[in-house]
């Protein structure tokens, strides 16, 4: 949280310097801790069970997403103006912002440190709605962002009541995906599964942004 504050105030540099720096300073608190690789979600031998799981949501994001991109009633949800760059852009945003710079670290800080640390405190049940609520609460900066390109939202942002609507149904919507997440992370053991699962949900919806947005879809 501490972090997110900084970054909304420009205090933070760079994301390819303070996420890398960001998640060297949790892998150093889990050390101290004297977290174990499987309590991290690192566990060599769950890596298979793992690749598993995330295909399995992998799969199932990127149908919900191709029908929301051919649906008419739901293609002005992916009208995002981060989709208007080109495909090298697009190649770029998707495996480095996308897979190195936030899935990776996001999950290693929530589903890794944060929910092995407060499984052992709490159990898995209390830990997932923490880690849920905490990762919801992370995306207000993000959807304060977003929300900003979207056509589709360009006239709710108008109002303060309405911002506010906004940001709390995406307070919501990644609380319920934080909860889907921290289940793939203890069901499969291994932190591969959120990782795989949360690149689904990040990098999809922005190709599908950005094939709608050059007209490659009706």
């Amino acid at each position: 949280m501490v972090f997110s504050v900084v970054r909304e105030l420009g205090l933070a540099g760079p994301s390819g310097v303070s996420i890398p720096v960001l998640t060297a300073v949790l892998a150093l608190v889990a050390w101290s801790a004297g977290a174990s690789a499987a309590d991290l979600g690192l566990e060599r031998a769950a890596v298979p069970a793992g690749v598993r799981y995330g295909a399995a949501a992998f799969g199932t994001v990127g149908v919900v997403v191709l029908l929301a991109a051919v649906v008419p009633l739901t293609q002005p949800a992916l009208h995002d103006a981060r989709g208007e760059i080109t495909g090298g852009r697009l190649l770029y945003e998707v495996t480095v912002v996308v897979v190195l710079l936030t899935a990776i670290p996001e999950e290693f800080a929530f589903r890794g440190v944060l929910l092995g640390s407060s499984t052992a405190l709490w159990g898995p049940r209390r830990a997932t709605v923490a880690t849920a609520i905490l990762f919801g609460l992370w995306h207000i900066q993000p959807t304060l962002q977003t929300m900003s390109g979207n056509r589709a939202l360009g006239g709710a942002p108008a109002q303060a009541a309405g911002r506010v609507a906004l940001v709390a149904g995406a307070v919501v919507v990644t609380f319920l995906a934080g909860l889907v997440f921290a289940w793939l992370r203890l069901r499969s053991r291994s932190l591969v599964a959120p990782v795989m699962a949360h690149v689904a949900t990040n990098g999809l919806a922005l190709v599908a942004a950005w094939v709608l947005a050059h007209q490659r879809l009706p």
